[in-house]
């Protein structure tokens, strides 16, 4: 059949499972909105582009499936690439279509011309420029396999705009679809060797100090349930990156916490006195192990991954795994007798852990996060930060449970990422309750997208963590540059008046018993809110780690 371009557009997007978009419309990609018009694809228009990513990206993390998004030409397409590098650090499944200038205009220094191409290619597993129109379904399906398939990534797909217009012939794509489901399934099931297999058994059976290290390609992966099962025949002790948080039950007592510049003191000493380390599907970031050169000396690594460019890139690998990590773990398990380390658990036992509130009605960061535990015990939760000390305290102190109920910017760390992020992750789990956790720094870089969810009638409730000033730049200058504190403390900002003008609810508060009752009027009125917790500017991420250590040598206070 015929169909203009833009109708091929929605046409291979509803072939996906497509049923929301997140997007700003614009010149370049008019035809698209005209073509959206009718669709049966619910579209979010954010208040920026960089929201309109960020909310595909929380979406695409909370859910498991690809986010979607769509901007214009030249600064709408420009405005999207801080969320392009987001994704690509995180490992995050996005499919970004941006308009770009007629095919004849392209390279003439038109009206809003951008070369995405160039500048997308060090942020994006893969990116195409369609400039043939019977390429178009082909690319777009290419396009979704790519970002999803193996180690996921984000994927741009550049569309000029008379591309859009163009008459092509539209076929279905039952036979190509099915082989490649066919190809996918085959690729996911290959079996690891025998001989490699008992390599790790016979590692893990002579181990004394054994750790399992957690990364974000468990939940990347779905993998959440083997690695259970793996652990609970394996019964070494449990650590998570930052990216990991979720993939094994933060209640269990299996697990020892956060492992990393600012992890746990357990989790932390578990990794230094360790002999044998398991890494699953974690890239060993350099917040993650501290001094590379002296985190794996004495110890022997197993590294599972589906990406083999990450073997031995930043940690050598004793013995590397790649593969499916789901399956790469079922086989493991399949072959491991019961294990046990029981004087290894004696004397994790005796690390003590510093994990009390101060007395008082004084309130911080951490009462904050022990109160949320507390309060939505038993309750579907996602929780969503943004980036810096309120990132940190929420890793610290919060209790997951699941995958996907701990959203954050790891790898690039984005400030802003956090409220549009809880955007998606509300559309990806409607049924949960969503609380996004912030600083007053980074909540003022997109905090208008609360006209986003007020527009789209979504409950999220954002707490802002107000100390007056970048926390975590702050702190860094109080302890390496003698507290001279450049461009880091902030003037009063009312973000009660800000967010009613954005349709919220604004709530100020300044005790623990303050706290409480607004927490409540929340709960009982499923609205949209803020609750602006002033803390202290002087409370600061500890424990944490010496610049050059490892995990589990720490900074005087």
């Amino acid at each position: 059949m015929k169909l203009s371009g833009a109708e091929v557009i929605i046409q291979c997007l509803l072939e996906q499972g497509v049923d929301i978009v997140f997007g700003f419309p614009g010149g370049a990609v008019l035809p698209l909105y005209d073509a959206l018009y009718d669709a049966p694809i619910h579209h979010v228009r954010t208040v920026h582009e960089q929201g309109a990513i960020h909310a595909a990206d929380g979406y695409a993390r909370s859910s498991g499936r690809i986010g979607v998004c769509i901007a214009t030409s030249g600064p709408g397409a420009t405005n999207i690439v801080t969320g392009l590098a987001t994704a690509y650090m995180d490992s995050v499944p996005l499919v970004a279509i941006t308009g770009q200038v007629a095919t004849s205009q392209i390279g003439r220094d038109s009206f809003q011309e951008a070369d995405m191409i160039s500048l997308s290619m060090a942020i994006t597993k893969h990116n195409f420029l369609v400039t043939d129109p019977q390429q178009l379904a082909v690319t777009i399906r290419r396009a979704f396999k790519i970002a999803g398939e193996g180690r996921p990534g984000p994927v741009l797909i550049d569309i000029p705009c008379d591309i859009q217009i163009m008459q092509i012939d539209y076929q279905l794509p039952a036979e190509t679809m099915e082989a490649a489901k066919a190809e996918q399934g085959e690729l996911a099931g290959e079996a690891l060797s025998q001989e490699i297999l008992m390599k790790v058994q016979n590692l893990l059976q002579s181990a004394q100090r054994p750790v399992i290290l957690v990364g974000g390609g468990v939940i990347r992966g779905s993998a959440g349930p083997a690695l259970y099962s793996f652990a609970q025949r394996c019964r070494a002790p449990v650590v998570s990156t930052l990216m990991g948080l979720g993939a094994f039950p933060g209640s269990e007592d299996q697990f020892l916490g956060l492992t990393g510049m600012h992890g746990h003191i357990k989790a932390n000493n578990a990794i230094k006195h360790a002999d044998v380390i398991l890494a699953v599907s974690s890239r060993f970031s350099d917040r993650a192990t501290g001094s590379r050169g002296n985190y794996g000396n004495d110890k022997m690594i197993v590294h599972i991954d589906i990406d083999p460019s990450e073997m031995d890139k930043n940690v050598h690998a004793y013995v590397g795994l790649v593969g499916d990590i789901r399956c790469t773990l079922t086989q493991l398990t399949a072959i491991l007798p019961n294990l046990s380390y029981n004087s290894w658990w004696q004397e994790i036992t005796s690390w003590q852990e510093e994990r009390q509130c101060e007395a008082g009605d004084d309130l911080t960061a951490q009462w904050i996060m022990e109160y949320l535990n507390q309060a939505q015990a038993g309750k579907p939760t996602v929780y969503v930060t943004d980036v810096g000390q309120n990132q940190m305290w929420a890793a610290q102190f919060l209790t997951i449970e699941r995958p996907r109920s701990f959203i954050t910017s790891g790898g690039f760390g984005t400030m802003g990422f956090g409220l549009p992020a809880a955007i998606g992750a509300k559309f990806a789990q409607p049924d949960s309750d969503v609380i996004h956790i912030a600083g007053d720094g980074g909540f003022k870089m997109t905090g208008t997208e609360l006209y986003t969810a007020a527009c789209e009638q979504k409950p999220i409730l954002s707490i802002v963590l107000d100390n007056q000033s970048l926390g975590m730049v702050r702190q860094w200058q109080q302890l390496f540059y003698k507290e001279r504190y450049s461009q880091t403390l902030l003037k009063e900002f009312d973000f009660e008046q800000f967010a009613a003008s954005c349709g919220a609810q604004g709530m100020r508060v300044t005790t623990q018993v303050e706290f409480d009752q607004a927490f409540r009027r929340v709960a009982a009125s499923h609205q949209l809110a803020v609750i602006i917790a002033r803390i202290r500017p002087e409370q600061l991420v500890v424990p944490m780690m010496t610049p050059g250590g490892v995990p589990g040598d720490y900074i005087t206070f």
